[in-house]
């Protein structure tokens, strides 16, 4: 098994981990769970590999929730053990004194000075922060029940006992038993492809994950779900009902892959599979390796979203191989994946399709500068407190922040330089001091005046956004600003031609109108246009942001409709907040829309949700 190194320099010190990795660090996690519908809970036994250092006699492990029945050296000696005081929003340690000395057996049997194994038997709380257990009638057959997990960023610690910093990789395997009429998937190798009768009425599936990873990409879901094949390395998981219109949408998904190597270099994972799941998925996509998990907003039947697959195969190199190693640098996932994403789009669909992106992504990152309070605000930072970057600018500005490179030193060399990176750094984790470093070596090279053009320090640690910043502007996009403009001096609706919009489209228009208009507008445009019908979840959110912008009460019934059948948080916490920013008027009704919907959305989103509804949100 690889071992992945941790950085010790203090800018990859994680505060948001217990842990001590310097001390000792988990290697590798064994998980043999049951799933418990009916308790709502996983229960059995985690089984580490830990190495630690000359003098160690302890290692710390991150809990949040976690109930520990036992914990034992791996011959079944019990071990000294205590939960720490929990910290705000981190959860409790969980510190375990390291087994004696002739206890240390690998899974090879071949006993290492410094390895020791360790066996947690617990089970995860019903209300753990990772895993959200759904009743039949929230899936899309009505029939079963059904098990997700999103661990990102520091929420597998309700479930897996480990040491749940993005810095500290481990790699894994799982034995994951269900409900007989069940399947469960998980983000690494599948062992058992049917499954193994496992007794009373269950059986178990068993994977692998060799590669080192951060332990947030450990991920599992069960649930009544079928597979089928996309390509020689690709396919789809989901619901029975939900296949075909998966297949359709995600068709191209072997040519994203394909596209993606010739670009950056190798895939590394083996398979590229998707998830499909049920619509309280709380993200557009999860990037866990081998499975990425997605939400079913992206069925909208022209295949215009698929970028958001593009982005989750591009974490494949970006977050997945090269990895923040404190989340305090998640831009280094999240803009080099967006940047990326962008290019695989561009190879498969031409360079207009990649210009409508970047023009709509220039578009958000203006709103977020502005709505953090303009380019001195801290939290216009790439790399600063952990999940204190404004909005979605790890995202954006991160992704500007590249695409200036490859304007500046050319798109031949920054891909030279890319392709280099994956491969210098794969299966580690990095910061954006290590990242600087990386690129003045192996890109600039002293070269001062290269260095003075691309001011790296001003973008990585300035707020703001510096002046060398690069617009791609879409034509497109440009023909639907001419629609908007014709609108805002009196046209009317019927005379603006939508047919065949993409999803890019409908935002540019339905974002660019103007935020305050007459009821009689409003009317128009939803009589026209049928926006509160719209099967489109990105278009039903964007018309409806407007509408509670207007205090526009026809819209409510679908805007009560669309809040308890997506849990997709882009899609569904600007409109509380929008709700919370019409004073009394929009708080009664954002309160009511929460009280009904808040049993479909996730833990975290419904956390998310409540904070902005009480107010107490920044």
């Amino acid at each position: 098994m690889r071992v992945a190194p941790v950085l010790t320099t203090p800018e990859a010190r994680d505060v948001w981990t217990h842990a001590k990795p310097e001390e000792a660090r988990v290697t590798h996690v064994s998980l043999d769970l049951t799933a418990d519908f009916e308790a709502k809970e996983m229960r059995g036994t985690a089984t580490l590999e830990v190495i630690f250092a000359q003098g160690a006699k302890q290692v710390i492990l991150d809990d949040a929730g976690l109930v520990i029945e036992s914990i034992t050296d791996v011959e079944g000696a019990p071990l000294e053990w205590h939960v720490g005081d929990a910290s705000p929003n981190i959860g409790a340690p969980l510190v375990i004194a390291l087994p004696r000395a002739d206890a240390a057996i690998s899974r090879a049997s071949d006993p290492q000075p410094n390895l020791r194994v360790i066996r947690i038997r617990y089970r995860s709380a019903p209300g753990a922060s990772a895993l959200q257990w759904l009743p039949p009638e929230l899936t899309a057959g009505k029939a079963h029940p059904y098990l997700f997990s999103q661990g990102q960023a520091i929420e597998n610690r309700s479930w897996i006992p480990t040491q749940d910093s993005p810095g500290i990789r481990q790699t894994w395997d799982a034995t994951i038993t269900v409900p007989a009429d069940l399947v469960a998937v998980m983000s690494g190798d599948r062992m058992t492809p049917e499954g193994v009768p496992a007794g009373d009425g269950h059986r178990s599936f068993h994977f692998v994950m060799d590669n080192p990873v951060p332990p947030y990409l450990i991920a599992m879901a069960v649930g009544n779900l079928e597979f089928r094949e996309l390509g020689p390395r690709t396919g789809v998981w989901t619901e029975p009902e939900m296949l075909d219109k998966a297949v359709y949408e995600f068709a191209d998904v072997e040519k994203m892959v394909d596209a993606a190597e010739s670009l950056y270099g190798p895939y590394r994972w083996g398979r590229y599979d998707m998830l499909l799941l049920p619509p309280s998925f709380p993200y557009g996509g999860m990037e866990n390796p081998t499975l990425t998990f997605l939400t079913p907003t992206l069925l909208t039947g022209d295949r215009s979203n698929t970028d958001v697959v593009a982005h989750e195969l591009a974490h494949s190199w970006s977050g997945n191989l090269v990895t923040n190693a404190t989340w305090s640098d998640s831009w280094l996932n999240e803009g080099f994946t967006t940047y990326f994403e962008n290019r695989i789009m561009e190879a498969l669909y031409g360079p207009e399709r990649a210009a409508m992106y970047s023009d709509l992504d220039w578009d958000g990152m203006e709103r977020d500068i502005k709505a953090a309070g303009g380019n001195d605000a801290p939290s216009t930072r790439l790399h600063g407190d952990p999940g204190e970057t404004f909005g979605q600018l790890d995202y954006f500005k991160g992704s500007n922040f590249l695409r200036m490179i490859e304007h500046t030193v050319g798109r031949e060399r920054f891909d030279a330089y890319l392709e280099g990176y994956f491969d210098r750094h794969a299966f580690q984790p990095q910061t954006t001091a290590g990242f600087l470093a990386d690129i003045r070596e192996h890109l600039i090279q002293g070269d001062e005046a290269l260095e003075a053009k691309l001011k790296l320090d001003q973008w990585a640690y300035q707020p703001g956004l510096p002046d060398n910043a690069l617009h791609i502007e879409s034509a497109t996009l440009a023909q639907i600003d001419a629609d908007l403009e014709a609108f805002k001096s009196g046209a009317s609706v019927s005379a603006i031609d939508t047919d065949g919009w993409s999803t890019q489209e409908w935002l540019r228009f339905l974002n660019g109108l103007p935020r305050a208009l007459p009821e009689a507008r409003l009317a128009e445009l939803d009589d026209t246009l049928s926006l509160s019908k719209s099967t489109n979840a990105y278009v039903r959110s964007a018309w409806l942001e407007l509408a509670i912008a207007n205090r526009y009460e026809p819209a409510l019934p679908a805007l009560y409709e669309f809040a308890g059948q997506v849990g997709r948080g882009l899609l569904i916490r600007p409109l509380y907040a929008g709700l919370m920013a019409q004073g009394e008027w929009g708080a009664k009704i954002a309160a009511d829309v929460f009280e009904k919907s808040k049993a479909t959305y996730h833990p975290t989103t419904a956390a998310q949700i409540a904070r902005i509804v009480s107010g107490s949100a920044q």
